[in-house]
């Protein structure tokens, strides 16, 4: 028989042996036909008895088959042997896969496992009765042991019942997982339970996948940084003229342009460009082709190279020029920032242009080359210090400094650099170290100002400087705490500057300090101190034989008692700290000296830090030959003591004096913007003033004991001045006096009778000295000071008395414009509202100063022909000043003094008998006038007693121009923009004015729209290194975040979102950021009070304390920054003691003396 029924016929039909052995494998001898047929028909019997239902009946097909039943049973061996090796294979493949797998066993989402049931053995149930097993043996021959469910109607016995047990339930806790069937679980829900009452907590459920959202970058990232700064394309115009023709498309002038390519056989078409012609041709493009740049990328590398290359050739020709040397330093920001030709590998671009490393280190090797070239130039050495600090340690930027030093130990700017260093340098600071360095910068400096150091000339301008070092090593003795020192150094001072014996003043300066310690150990009366005569009296006096003995007066006042330090034992022990602190600040600044009268010793001294050697000042004494420098002195140390004197510390330590925010204070130019008073503090407190930021700043003087102190100074320092310079003296004195009646008049009324009788009492012996009897300073002030008591008749009394003494000297007089201003202003305030009486008054003073009769009080209203011939005779005068200071040779120092007063008048006259616009135009007449002069002019000379100079009189014109704008707005409508142009004009002028800025803000904060602001403010920060701009751009910030909650917030509660923050909270701690990377923000103590304060409002206390531990890093010696501290951060007492004291900062009150005193 064949085995394909398709070949059967070949086989027989061939009947050639060879061709019949080829096709004997289509034959199979053990296959027949019969057998497919009973095969068949026993499987449709098999299939009929199930569907009846009736038993099973034995086939024939057994006895059919006989005969091949040995062949059958060994071919179902084979394969049952191959079955089970095929399900061992598997077996062991699903075991492996399970071990693969990590999965906890209480999966809730699983697949059905196919080889599950392939797992176990599955032996057949006995059946009951031969036709079962019959069946059984038929099916098993039929169709390999298997019956197929869809043939069977009656399922009855389909299921089987395994009775062996399973040792697995008994061991594990849960079924075997192979078991299980899987499924998806959607929800964590179970369908028949209450949801209310009962729940299902599905252990072991995997966590929710994460869906990985990619958050959009904001345009501040490190690649949208990147992308802003590369530049743009260049789009280029198009150089042909626009055709008159109307075009009614848009011409492709590329396709026209370019030349079609010719046909060739290796272009037969005509449509490959030139490149891919050269392509096809095996070759290359051109060399001057490939050298061209095409994209945007090589344009800038190419012009970015010839830059390089320019400044090589221009530093190679002119290698002494160092400008040329610092403008390629800072080029090397710009070449890291653009792509391109510098990057060390491809995918390093991006890496190497942020790296700050790389960058100083370029700069490094191009300051190196210009050190090089010029070893003497000090500016460079100064740069390279100033780039080293970023990844220098401290100690060997010590020693480069020291170096540096000891080259060029005459140069006062490197010294003021090495101590601005030095002091902000917390790892190593002390007060101590820092002290005693000040102490050698003044004393090398006087020797090279003497000339003992023949190696170095004296510099110009060494003498400036060195007083500009001893104010900065005053302030920062005082921020220290160690106000004991200062005053004993300005005392020092006094003495070895205005009473030097004349013996000694031709001796070198170090020689002279040796003479003048013996004075200062004596024991003697110093300056402030009752009976003090100075050191040339003493001298003289041993010269002769010694001192007489002078008995005290029994009369004597007893010492003022002290108030008790700690009022309240029940607060929180920082509070009481704080307080005490507080108090001993005020009542302890002197140095303490032993009473020979009682009989005291230094042994009687509690606080030995209160007691001043002369080894802690000796080295700081320096002298002064310059008269301007000489008053400076007395001024800084009125200064010091909190009078008024007008004085200003200079540009190098201003900034690190400033430590107190008065200079946001607003309150008197807002009642009285004609006639406040300005004490001029700049935000630098005195001694004795730790108080908390945001303290109003009143004058309110000292105790019983520092009043004489400061009485005894100004006793001791007038007759040693005389004319303008006694003059301006008298008037600081005077004026010190009424900033305390004006505090009096707003906190403490009890005292203003007193006050006031003192004051007045002041006024009148200064006045009846003979040479102020016809200056118009003091009785300006002693008529104000009426005025402000409420005396007004009497004021009016003191002025008419003091402009009838003037005589004729009409509009030439700087003082007598001053005294009429002043006294026209008073009256305009008086009362705003009824302006026919005042203005009649006003304009009656203003009136008569341009007569030349003698001054006659108010009578009535000028006449119209008197305002008409005053008002001929202003512009006369003002046509005269300018022709004379609009000159190109330098204006007479009259003719400025008088400038500036006769603009005041002039405008107030036109706005009181014109208007307003009358005032303005004066205003722009005079400042286009001289806007140019004071440009050219530059900054004014530092001599404050020398005359005006152009830029400080059109100042004064421009704050005059703002309080008058201020003052009409405040009785009329008008509108801000007149007064917003004005003071942006001005301040970009005059940046550091704080009074200008104080009003810029103020009507800056009432618009609703703050982007000309901030703008403005961006231009000016930018422009300019002041800090001001800085300072007062976080305070329009901050009132205008005042001015959101206010709305948001009532009674404290409730938040109405309808106007949003806007993100000023981020803004204005940007601002602080920003303003404290630079140098002289980082070294400000008041811009990082400010910047700890705001973020404590915050609430964040973990950045607050960041910031506080920020700012010791930069202002360690700012003793109101570890005070402030305490108060934020109440539980860090004991630690920030413990900073002080290692620091070495004034603590007068130790934390076992405040113990004790709880005790008692």
């Amino acid at each position: 028989m064949a085995l394909f029924p398709a070949f059967a016929g070949v086989s027989e039909a061939s009947g050639d042996g060879a061709s019949k052995k080829e096709l004997d494998w289509l034959s199979n001898p053990s296959f027949r036909v019969g057998n497919l047929t009973s095969l068949s028909q026993q499987t449709e019997e098999v299939t009929a008895l199930a569907s009846e239902g009736s038993p099973l009946t034995r086939s024939p097909l057994k006895s059919e088959l006989s005969d091949e039943s040995d062949h059958s049973e060994s071919l179902t061996q084979i394969s049952r042997k191959k079955k089970k090796e095929k399900k061992k294979r598997r077996k062991h493949q699903h075991h492996k896969k399970t071990k693969r797998r990590h999965e906890p066993s209480s999966s809730s989402a699983s697949e059905a496992d196919t080889e599950a049931g392939k797992d176990r053995a599955s032996p057949e149930t006995p059946r009951q009765g031969s036709h079962a097993a019959a069946a059984a043996a038929a099916a098993a021959a039929a169709g390999r042991h298997s019956i197929w469910l869809e043939d069977i109607h009656t399922l009855t016995d389909v299921f089987r019942t395994d009775k062996k047990p399973d040792p697995a339930n008994w061991e594990y806790k849960s079924l075997y997982r192979g078991d299980i069937a899987r499924y998806k679980r959607k929800g964590d829900s179970c369908l028949g339970i209450n949801p209310k009452k009962q729940c299902i907590s599905w252990e072991g459920a995997p966590a929710a996948k994460r869906h990985s959202h990619r958050h959009l970058e904001r345009y501040f990232t490190k690649k949208n940084v990147g992308l802003m700064r590369t530049e743009g394309i260049p789009v280029c115009s198009n150089p042909e003229p626009p055709s008159s023709e109307p075009v009614t498309f848009i011409p492709v002038k590329d396709s026209a342009d370019v030349a079609s390519p010719l046909t060739t056989w290796l272009n037969p078409l005509g449509i490959y460009d030139q490149s891919t012609t050269q392509w096809l041709q095996g070759q290359g493009p051109a060399e001057q082709e490939s050298k061209q740049p095409d994209s945007q990328q090589d344009r800038e590398s190419a012009a970015l190279k010839a830059r390089v290359e320019e400044f090589n050739r221009k530093v190679r020709e002119n290698p002494r020029d160092t400008q040329l040397w610092m403008a390629f330093v800072a080029f090397q920001d710009e070449v890291m920032r653009s792509p391109g030709i510098f990057a060390l590998g491809e995918g390093e671009q991006e890496k190497h242009r942020k790296s700050l490393k790389l960058l100083l280190e370029k700069k490094l090797a191009v300051l190196e080359r210009a050190i090089e070239s010029n070893p003497s130039s000090v500016d460079l050495k100064l740069a390279k210090l100033q780039l080293c600090s970023e990844f220098w340690e401290p100690s060997a930027l010590a020693k480069e400094w020291q170096k540096l030093l000891f080259l060029h130990p005459n140069n006062t700017s490197l010294w003021q650099r090495h101590l601005s260093f030095c002091q902000s340098q917390f790892g190593t600071f002390s007060v101590s170290k820092l002290h005693s360095l000040y102490g050698k910068c003044l004393s090398t400096l006087s020797a090279v100002k003497d000339g003992s150091m023949l190696s170095h000339p004296v510099l110009p301008g060494t003498e400036e400087a060195m007083f500009g070092l001893f104010l900065q090593q005053c302030h920062f003795l005082r921020q220290a705490g160690h106000s004991e020192k200062v005053i004993s150094l300005f005392q020092a001072m006094v003495d070895f500057t205005f009473f030097k014996p004349d013996s000694v003043k031709e001796l070198p300066t170090k020689v002279q300090v040796e003479f003048f310690e013996p004075f200062w150990d004596s024991g003697e009366p110093r300056v402030g101190e009752k009976g003090a005569r100075g050191w040339r009296a003493w001298m003289h006096q041993q010269e002769r034989g010694g001192w007489v003995l002078v008995t005290p007066d029994e009369d004597d006042e007893e010492p003022e008692e002290e108030d008790q330090e700690i009022k309240d034992k029940n607060l929180p022990r920082w509070q009481i700290w704080l307080a005490a602190e507080r108090s001993r600040d005020q009542r302890h600044w002197r140095p303490w000296r032993p009473d020979k009268t009682k009989k005291q010793t230094e042994e009687d001294c509690e606080d030995p830090e209160r007691q001043v050697l002369f080894d802690d000042i000796g080295q700081s004494l320096i002298r002064l030959s310059s008269p301007g420098l000489r008053f400076r002195l007395i001024e800084a140390f009125l200064q010091f003591l909190g009078v008024p004197s007008g004085f200003l510390p200079p540009a190098s330590c201003l900034y690190l004096a400033m430590d107190e925010s008065s200079i946001f204070e607003s309150e008197l130019y807002d009642e009285k913007p004609l006639t406040y008073f300005n004490p001029s503090f700049s935000g630098i407190s005195c001694v004795g003033y730790m108080e908390q930021l945001g303290c109003p700043r009143w004058i309110k003087g000292h105790n019983r004991e520092g009043e004489e102190f400061v009485r005894n100074v100004f006793h001791l320092v007038l007759p040693l001045f005389s004319g303008k310079q006694k003059s301006q003296l008298c008037l600081s004195w005077l004026r010190y006096e009424i900033a305390k009646v004006i505090w009096c008049l707003h906190t403490k009324k009890k005292r203003l009778k007193s006050q006031g009788k003192n004051c007045k009492k002041l006024a009148k012996n200064l006045l009846k000295e003979p040479e102020n009897r016809n200056n118009f300073c003091l009785w300006k002030q002693y008529a104000y000071l009426e005025w402000l008591l409420g005396n007004t008749e009497d004021a009016r009394k003191v002025f008419d008395t003091a402009l009838s003494m003037a005589g004729s000297s009409e509009l030439k007089d700087r003082e007598l414009c001053e005294l009429s201003l002043l006294y026209a202003e008073l009256e305009m305030e008086l009362s705003p509202d009824s302006r026919g009486a005042t203005a009649g008054r006003a304009v009656h003073i203003l009136t008569r100063l341009t007569e030349s009769s003698p001054y006659g009080p108010y009578t009535g209203q000028a006449l119209s022909t008197q305002v008409l011939k005053a008002r001929k005779a202003y512009e006369h005068a003002l046509q005269d000043c300018l022709g004379q200071s609009g000159a190109s040779s330098p204006a007479p120092a009259e003719s400025l003094d008088c400038l500036g007063s006769l603009v005041k008048c002039f405008m107030l006259f036109q706005y009181l008998t014109v208007g307003i616009d009358a005032a303005v135009q004066i205003y722009g007449q005079v400042f286009s006038k001289l806007k140019d002069s004071a440009l050219l002019e530059g900054p004014g000379p530092e001599d404050s007693t020398s005359s005006q100079s152009l830029s400080s009189v059109l100042e004064a014109i421009t704050l005059m121009h703002t309080s008058l704008l201020r003052f009409h707005m405040n009785v009329c409508v008008y509108p801000l923009a007149p007064l917003r142009e004005t003071l942006s004009n001005a301040l970009k002028l005059y940046p550091g004015n704080q009074v200008l800025w104080r009003a810029y803000v103020q009507i800056q904060n009432k618009s609703h729209s703050a982007n000309k602001t901030r703008r403005f403010f961006d231009t000016v920060t930018r422009s300019t290194k002041h800090l001001e701009p800085w300072l007062f751009a976080i305070e329009a910030e901050k009132l205008r975040k005042r001015l959101v909650e206010s709305v948001q917030r009532v009674g404290g509660r409730e938040v109405h979102a309808t106007i949003p923050e806007t993100g000023l909270t981020h803004r204005i701690r940007a601002l602080f950021e920003n303003a404290i990377r630079s140098e002289k923000g980082s070294q400000c103590p008041l811009l990082w009070r400010m910047y700890l304060k705001f973020l404590v409002s915050l609430g964040n206390k973990e950045r607050s304390k960041g910031v506080f531990y920020k700012a010791l890093q930069s202002c360690p010696w700012a003793k109101v920054l570890y005070m402030d501290a305490m108060e934020y951060f109440p539980d860090e007492l004991q630690e920030i003691l413990d900073v002080m004291t290692e620091k070495e900062l004034r603590v007068r009150l130790p934390l076992e003396e405040l113990e004790l005193l709880l005790e008692d």
